[in-house]
């Protein structure tokens, strides 16, 4: 899969990713866009992809299959033309060694499918941290812009409180002083 973030080798379809910069840390926006983008090309190719592994699995199954049930015919040739009893001991524990590495086969395919099934669970885990971690910087910065904001909105509303306080006082205070002239009409008189 590809959701590796540039957390390992591995891009979508299980191609190799562009490398990331190694002079310096991809941005936390960086790597999130770049989630977004594997995310959209697993989702596009994961049908494809599915088919190929299932195929690629059940030929190598298929292949192992055979294998052993061509040792199981070539024991079974075998046994008649053993005629003492130590041939006959070894061609049986050839068969239960046979019997035990097709039990060990089955095992072994269950146990890759549950370590590719982790391997992409630790993919999906580390690219969820990537989301959650973008979004709790998203509402930080929200509520930093939230905050400056309010804080605008008190400082504009007292800046209008002050004005307005200003042009009240203005508008009294020619009441209150006389006119020029008539200041010069009272030194004179």
């Amino acid at each position: 899969g590809g959701l590796s973030v540039c957390l390992s080798a591995r891009g979508p379809g299980g191609f190799p990713c562009a490398p990331c910069p190694t002079s310096r840390p991809p941005t936390l926006q960086a790597a999130f866009a770049h989630l977004a983008l594997a995310f959209r090309c697993d989702v596009f190719t994961l049908r494809q992809r599915v088919q190929v592994e299932k195929r690629a699995r059940d030929a190598a199954e298929e292949n192992i299959q055979e294998e052993l049930g061509q040792c199981r015919a070539a024991l079974e040739r075998l046994g008649p033309s053993c005629a003492d009893a130590g041939c006959k001991e070894t061609l049986e524990q050839l068969q239960r060694s046979l019997a035990v590495l097709a039990s060990a086969v089955e095992r072994a395919t269950s146990a890759a499918e549950k370590l590719g099934a982790v391997h992409q669970e630790a993919r999906m885990s580390r690219a969820a941290e990537v989301m959650v971690q973008h979004v709790e910087n998203l509402k930080r910065h929200h509520m930093r812009e939230h905050a400056e904001l309010e804080e605008m909105k008190r400082l504009i509303q007292q800046n209008s409180r002050n004005r307005q306080l200003a042009e009240t006082q203005d508008d009294a205070e020619p009441r209150l002083r006389p006119h020029p002239l008539m200041r010069t009409f009272q030194q004179v008189t």
